[in-house]
């Protein structure tokens, strides 16, 4: 498939000045650029919300030879580490006018531990003419010593600034739109923006997923809300673990707290009254628990499993 039919790619800002963050953050990047250096970073934030982008926008602008490295995939072999980075990192830029070459590692928060120890031994072996960035979701899964070793950046987004991002994001959206010619409701843009609130690449693969038809209007609304919770609603009822836990794989891209909300926002049309207040008490603790937790799949899992076992469903 090409990249230019996927819009979040067609449309990867190019520049930090077009990516959509928070003015500190903002700043941030842009002091980098302004050095003409970029130092090891560890940049962690929830999926979508642009950490890959502005680790290649940096790179662009900064006329750095990069590559990057899926932590998921490749980035689990150790042998990727000790040859495919090592042998990038070792040699001279392509670049005459660049100060160094970059590593980007995307997903770093899935390398095993024995590939991150060999990371924190190539940051220091190649420091002279190679950086490395880590993207991740979950930075308390990456070890101490790569935390040390990099300036770390959050992703959030402070609470006055939601509305702020969210306009801007809206503006974007409505610009794809009209540049690919697909007709919309702008009412029910900013609808579709707040449910994935701060994910910008799930937002944009649901609205070219549904513009196929050519029309986005008030039926993506009903496409994507309830279709994967009658799929869970069902597999707890009947107690099958298995379709949870795939449930649970498959919807890991959310934010946590808004698959914990959108659960208890169903609560009332699949369970009986009785069991509600348990069900309530469930959800309140692991939603707490996910904003330390290690493993956010285990803690969803382990939230499901008790409602399966303790809940009692329509």
């Amino acid at each position: 498939m090409r990249d230019d039919f996927l819009w979040v790619e067609k449309y990867r800002p190019k520049t930090i000045d077009e990516c959509i963050l928070p003015e500190p953050t903002k700043k941030t990047f842009n002091d980098f650029l302004k050095s003409g250096q970029i130092p090891n970073m560890l940049l962690h934030g929830t999926a979508g919300i642009g950490k890959t982008t502005v680790a290649m926008a940096l790179c662009e602008q900064l006329g750095c030879n990069y590559i990057k490295i899926n932590g998921s995939d490749e980035g689990r072999q150790l042998d990727t580490v000790r040859n495919k980075i090592k042998n990038f990192a070792s040699t001279v830029s392509l670049y005459h006018d660049a100060k160094h070459k970059v590593v980007i590692i995307d997903e770093a928060d899935n390398t095993t531990s024995d590939v991150q120890l060999a990371l924190r031994a190539n940051i220091e072996a190649f420091y002279g003419n190679c950086r490395f960035i880590f993207t991740c979701n979950y930075k308390n899964k990456l070890i101490e010593p790569l935390h040390s070793r990099c300036a770390v950046v959050d992703f959030s987004i402070p609470g006055k600034e939601k509305k702020l991002l969210a306009g801007t994001f809206f503006d974007r959206l409505r610009f794809i739109l009209e540049e690919e010619g697909v007709q919309y409701d702008p009412k029910v843009l900013p609808q579709i923006i707040l449910k994935f609130f701060p994910d910008w690449r799930r937002t944009l693969n649901e609205c070219q997923r549904y513009a196929v038809g050519g029309v986005i209007d008030s039926g993506i609304l009903s496409s994507l809300s309830d279709v994967r919770f009658n799929e869970l609603t069902q597999a707890l009822k009947t107690k099958q673990y298995t379709t949870v836990k795939k449930w649970v794989s498959s919807n890991l891209d959310n934010e946590p707290s808004h698959i914990f909300r959108s659960i208890y926002d169903n609560l009332y049309q699949c369970l009986e009254p009785r069991t509600i207040p348990q069900a309530v008490l469930i959800i309140g603790k692991y939603q707490y628990q996910s904003a330390f937790v290690a493993d956010q799949e285990i803690n969803l899992l382990a939230a499901l499993t008790e409602m399966m076992v303790e809940c009692e469903f329509k």
